[in-house]
């Protein structure tokens, strides 16, 4: 029987006394209802943990545990002693005439999402992959467009950057690696993306102190370039806390109200100058910090550039610029030849370069820009240098030329020898990322002083020459008929084990060949990596060779060079999996759970 506003009848008071513990269906909802203190009282009686059915518990002294992992949780109002669990929902129970009725009235779906809000905060806070992903599902519809996601990574980011001493790490660059694949992704994986970089957040700052952050310089703050003079001077001497108020006062000179937006301009002016300091040393903390602060900007294309959280996300770089290893103090860098040396020669050349260059952009293609990577790839450093100014020179722009350099990074990993050490991979995983960061960071704020660092990919890639010897052969073409799509049926099975990159290499080239479209293979890559347990470096291979695939099948490079990205890709995943997949086996609980599916089987 239902009566007003959603009160329904459930049972006989007796009934319920009788029992003790009664559970009843009512309205859609399966409850729990408890006759205890001389009151009767009413809760789901789905655990909000993982679903165990709360009737089986036992009241003591107004505290319902859950026999399954022992949560408990009040009887009365419903909240949770144990904050992996969740609060229980409890609903209002009037006794009329000897009968209970429960008020079943739903919850406001936005009251629905702003419980997920703070939960999603709880599990971030207390490291509890279930809860977030649980607050994932519900903040992040699968059926919904990507800019839908923009909430959970919002929230991720702000605390990523206020709950971590050291600042940006691993877990906000895992972030927004996987925020940047959503749009390649399949729908139905957008949360799991999600749910796996905010996770990574959580792990990367449980147990952290948090970061306090200083306050800008007082009154109007010197110009742009004071700012970025200074900011440099103190990266040099390895002071971080006045590199942070440099970064906080150039942010706040361009936006004084914490909530408006950074304009344009000066977003580029800033991240000109953190690109500068990035490359006033070589190779910082093998790349570490360029693509760090690559990141960082991305994160705030995605979240918004409101002037307060500009300050709060750049500023936490500032540690990492002051203390990252210089490849000057390396003697790989110095010995049997002195790269540093070199480069110092080069960079005295770059300007005269480019300004003769400027006059001939669009004239360097077709043979001299396909020459290029086979030279960067040489044995001869000083011909590889001599190279890259002859063609900025002729024409080509910093960007193509990092273009070209990160494809010459690509290649490295796509010929990989699997005889090599295992530990090796991240060797040109770690020149791979450092270029792709060099050339998004020249398409957002073109300098000079940045020209550097695609010198310094180029000298990376040199020092992996011998992890291509031998090299690994590029899968050649395979025919042109058949059904490309076959290609990608079995690629799955493939990831399931171990070492088969050769396989998936050969089944991406294949695909693309075939004149595959690059859309479902993408999808595929993206669900190949997210079923795997989270590795930062395989993230940051697959978000970066995406990137790159993209860049350039859309500009003048031959369909040839996209497809081997991939294959690089391809190659990396394969040779990282298959791992545990704990963290998918706690996604699909997540999953089932807010299907409304049982968990517990007995």
């Amino acid at each position: 029987m239902t009566g007003e506003n959603g009160i329904q009848r459930v049972a006989s008071l007796k009934a319920v006394e009788a029992a003790g513990c009664l559970p009843v269906q009512a309205g859609g909802h399966t409850l729990a209802l408890f006759a205890h203190g001389g009151r009767v009282w009413a809760v789901d009686n789905r655990c909000p943990h993982m679903g165990f059915p709360l009737s089986q518990g036992t009241v003591k002294d107004g505290i319902l545990p859950c026999h399954w992992h022992h949560a408990r949780f009040d009887l009365a109002t419903g909240g949770a002693f144990d904050q992996f669990a969740d609060d229980v929902r409890a609903f209002r129970v009037e006794v009329r005439d000897d009968e209970v009725w429960v008020d079943l009235a739903p919850r406001p779906p936005e009251q629905a999402r702003a419980h997920q809000r703070a939960r999603l905060r709880d599990g971030l806070e207390r490291d509890l992959p279930l809860v977030i992903a649980k607050a994932v599902l519900t903040l992040s519809d699968s059926g919904a467009p990507v800019e839908a996601a923009v909430e959970p990574v919002r929230i991720g980011l702000d605390f990523g950057t206020r709950f971590r001493e050291g600042g940006w790490g691993q877990g906000l660059t895992i972030l927004t690696c996987l925020a940047n694949l959503l749009p390649h992704v399949a729908p139905e994986d957008r949360p799991r993306a999600l749910y796996h970089g905010l996770s990574a957040v959580a792990r990367d700052t449980f147990g952290q102190p948090p970061r306090f952050m200083v306050r800008p310089l007082p009154g109007a703050a010197p110009d742009g370039r004071t700012l970025k003079r200074w900011f440099r001077q103190f990266v040099e001497v390895r002071d971080a806390e006045g590199a942070e108020r440099a970064i906080i006062s150039a942010v706040q000179a361009s936006a004084p109200d914490p909530e408006v937006e950074v304009p344009p301009a000066a977003r580029r002016e800033i991240a000109g100058m953190l690109f500068a300091a990035a490359t006033d040393h070589r190779y910082l903390q093998i790349g570490h910090v360029l693509d760090f602060t690559n990141k960082a900007l991305e994160a705030l294309d995605l979240a918004g550039w409101t002037s307060a959280r500009a300050a709060q996300v750049l500023s936490s770089l500032s540690q990492a610029y002051a203390n990252a290893d210089r490849m000057e103090e390396s003697n790989a860098w110095r010995n049997p030849m002195d790269l540093i040396e070199l480069l110092e020669a080069a960079f005295e050349d770059l300007p005269a370069a480019l300004a003769e260059g400027e006059g001939r952009r669009g004239e360097w293609a077709g043979p001299a820009r396909a020459s290029l990577p086979p030279v960067l790839l040489g044995e001869d450093p000083a011909a590889t240098v001599g190279e890259m100014l002859k063609a900025l020179r002729a024409g080509c722009s910093p960007v193509e030329l990092a273009e070209a350099t990160t494809y010459a990074a690509a290649l490295r990993i796509a010929r990989f020898h699997v005889s090599n050490e295992f530990g090796d991979w991240d060797t040109t995983l770690h020149t791979f990322t450092f270029a792709n960061a060099v050339h998004q960071g020249l398409r957002r704020a073109p300098a000079d002083e940045l020209v550097r660092g695609v010198f310094d990919a180029a000298m990376s890639v040199y020092l992996d020459r011998f992890l291509n010897v031998p090299a690994a052969p590029l899968p050649a073409p395979n025919g042109t008929g058949g059904d490309p799509s076959a290609q990608l049926t079995g690629l799955p099975a493939l990831f399931d084990r171990q070492q088969q990159v050769e396989a998936a290499a050969e089944a991406v080239a294949a695909y693309l060949h075939r004149a595959g479209e690059p859309a479902p293979l993408l999808a595929l890559l993206g669900r190949l990596l997210l079923r795997e347990d989270r590795d930062f470096h395989t993230i940051q291979t697959i978000e970066a060779a995406v990137r790159q695939y993209g860049l350039l099948t859309s500009g003048r490079a031959p369909a040839a060079e996209a497809s081997h990205v991939l294959v690089a890709a391809a190659r990396y995943l394969a040779a990282h999996a298959p791992t545990m997949r704990a963290q998918g086996q706690t996604y699909q609980i997540a999953v089932r759970l807010s299907r409304g599916e049982r968990l517990f089987e007995g």
